[in-house]
């Protein structure tokens, strides 16, 4: 019997940020998470990045890679195509814990109310 989660909408925004954006992507998808939607939205950058992008397009249910607003914009782009009952980002030079998206998605089928859930940071370098 599969589990029923509630799907999980991951945007990533990002511009010019190549050094980091494939950790981020891989930190992602990497949850194997059966219900989510992602989206990468890239500020028309001139680094590598389209190339990153490109690589994992498979994984990604839209992306686009445009002059924006800035990250607040290309965040805000992201939720008004979301279709998920949860919505968040993940910056591209951030990762997730594995078994982030498992934890909130079950966290989230038990909460009867709108919520926010905000989570810790380890830093390294």
């Amino acid at each position: 019997m599969t589990e029923h989660l509630p799907k999980i909408t991951v945007v990533t925004p990002s511009y010019n940020q190549s050094e980091f954006l494939e950790q981020t992507i891989l930190s992602v998808i990497g949850q194997q998470y059966p219900n989510l939607e992602y989206f990468l939205m890239d500020g028309g950058s001139s680094d590598s990045s389209i190339g990153i992008i490109k690589k994992y397009e498979q994984y990604f249910d839209y992306w686009q890679s445009e002059k924006d607003g800035g990250q607040s914009a290309a965040i805000n782009a992201g939720f008004t195509r979301a279709t998920g009952d949860v919505l968040c980002w993940l910056n591209s030079d951030d990762l997730f814990m594995p078994g982030t998206l498992l934890k909130i998605g079950r966290m989230f089928r038990e909460i009867n109310e709108p919520t926010i859930i905000f989570g810790n940071c380890l830093h390294f370098y």
